[in-house]
């Protein structure tokens, strides 16, 4: 199955990539100037890539409670079902960024925060926690 990870944020949408070999990969992010070329952008992925179901990212607060952010990120996932009528699933994603962050200052890697980068690595780490919680429940 093909899957599309995403990592939302208001101005730059992280994405990522399985395909059935089960291995998330950072593709670019949509980082257009606004929300309907950045949902054009995720169009075109979804066609390109042949992607089966949509894995989001879900902003819960350190103490699992939904807050403002994950209301706004339940916004857009009701953007998402309306437009490409694909499943859906949210995934944890407290700290992906930081993680991300921190991966790559041990890295020594500097990134431009605007290209969209660390937002598609955190998409990255969204989707592995998917694929790899789905393949220990069939295990």
């Amino acid at each position: 199955m093909n899957l599309l990870g995403i990592d939302w944020g208001e101005k730059r949408i992280g994405l990522s990539f399985a395909d059935p070999l089960k291995f998330a990969m950072p593709i670019p992010a949509a980082i257009q100037s606004n929300v309907k070329d950045r949902m054009n952008y995720i169009d075109q992925v979804i066609k390109v890539r042949k992607i089966e179901a949509l894995v989001v990212g879900y902003p819960l607060n350190m103490n699992g409670s939904v807050g403002f952010k994950a209301e706004e990120v339940d916004r857009f996932i009701e953007k998402l079902k309306r437009r490409f009528h694909l499943p859906i699933y949210k995934v944890d994603e407290r700290l992906t960024s930081h993680s991300v962050e921190q991966d790559l200052k041990a890295m020594n890697k500097k990134v431009d925060p605007k290209s969209g980068e660390i937002d598609s690595r955190a998409a990255t780490l969204i989707l592995q926690d998917f694929l790899d919680q789905k393949d220990s429940q069939s295990s």
